[in-house]
């Protein structure tokens, strides 16, 4: 396990949970109600957590979750006796009183957890945003609710990305060896999506209330902390980045959006999207990623990382060494420009301090702005 990295903005980080009781009916377990877990990070003054203990990185339960759906080795029992198991956050930390921040929601990509990406929550909360990471039941290795009860992911939820999964498979290597333009790459996943991806699709609309039920609880519980006059900011990592663009379709107070590695699942087809999205890529993925490049009268911005995987946009990154799940590239130098993505960004479009992200590219990441195209 490398070094986790600590926030580097201006706040510590204090960190609670919640769970939202819905009356939707769970679509994967027959005769239950939807139950959508939340886990809050926010901006706290450093001097105010001086004497407090950190909080924890995961539960046993949550190792469990990774060991059996993913195979990740994680020795929960010595992590956990060596002080190993902590996060750079605080939990209950006192707020800041009188003092708003912006809302960016986060949803975890299929097979991961509420916690996967906490590392950018964390450094986000840091620079003076208040971050709701959404949990996903049944979706994520494992979900934790505050009724002390937990889920894990549903049995064989890993043949579902493609139905029928050879069929998939092969049309979705087609996919990455095909060679057009971005326009006819976008084209050829749709046919992808619509032929052999009816699962995942029905999960973006779960997901996307999943979210607008932790806004809600948000909304009437955390007004003393949250900004909401400037909108609200979507983003997420696979399946989640995915839900973030279409929350920018689907809902006005959704103001902008960032993709991290998420093929655009949903029913986007033909839609013009008028918000600004950043759509991050490793090159493996990329092909299947260009949807947001097309069709926009917002900004668009697509960031490629070098030497990279898809699990390694995660906290895995910085957990295990597998580098055909996690990338070549240094974790630590992934987190940096990760970071710097989504601060610039949301720094331009959600916090409106600046007129464009100074997105620059180097060594680890290439920029590209796509101008507006449609009318």
């Amino acid at each position: 396990m490398t070094k986790r990295p600590s926030p580097t903005g201006e706040y510590a980080v204090g960190t609670f949970t919640y769970t939202v009781y819905t009356d939707r009916k769970e679509a994967l377990e027959p005769g239950t109600k939807r139950k959508v877990p939340a886990r809050v990070y926010y901006p706290v003054l450093k001097e105010s957590v001086k004497d407090l203990p950190k909080a924890k990185y995961m539960t046993e339960n949550m190792a469990m979750g990774l060991k059996k759906s993913m195979h990740v080795p994680v020795n929960f029992k010595k992590a956990d006796a060596e002080g190993d198991n902590i996060s750079e956050c605080y939990e209950n930390a006192p707020k800041i009183e009188g003092q708003k921040f912006p809302l960016i929601m986060f949803n975890h990509g299929l097979l991961s957890f509420r916690e996967g990406n906490s590392f950018l929550c964390i450094e986000l909360a840091s620079q003076g945003y208040v971050v709701i990471s959404v949990g996903h039941p049944y979706d994520a290795v494992c979900t934790e609710f505050d009724d002390g009860t937990h889920v894990f992911a549903m049995k064989g939820i890993q043949n579902k990305q493609y139905e029928p999964m050879l069929g998939g498979f092969f049309n979705a290597y087609k996919l990455i060896k095909y060679n057009g333009d971005n326009r006819e790459l976008a084209e050829k996943f749709e046919e992808l999506q619509q032929n052999y991806c009816a699962f995942v699709r029905s999960r973006i609309t779960e997901w996307e209330k999943d979210t607008m039920n932790a806004i809600d609880y948000a909304k009437e519980n955390l007004s003393d902390m949250i900004d909401f006059e400037p909108g609200i900011a979507a983003c997420g990592h696979s399946l989640g980045g995915a839900t973030a663009y279409a929350l920018c379709f689907d809902e006005p107070e959704i103001v902008c959006g960032i993709n991290i590695d998420g093929a655009p699942f949903g029913e986007n087809h033909g839609r013009i999207q008028e918000k600004p999205f950043l759509q991050i890529s490793c090159k493996g993925n990329l092909k299947a990623e260009t949807r947001v490049f097309i069709n926009h009268k917002a900004p668009a911005y697509g960031v490629v990382f070098r030497d990279m995987a898809h699990v390694g946009f995660s906290d895995m990154k910085h957990m295990i060494s597998i580098r055909s799940l996690t990338g070549k590239l240094d974790a630590e130098l992934m987190h940096e420009n990760l970071c710097k993505c989504f601060t610039e960004f949301f720094d331009t479009y959600l916090k409106n301090t600046k007129e464009k992200p100074d997105l620059q590219s180097n060594d680890v990441m290439t920029i590209t702005e796509y101008a507006p195209d449609a009318e």
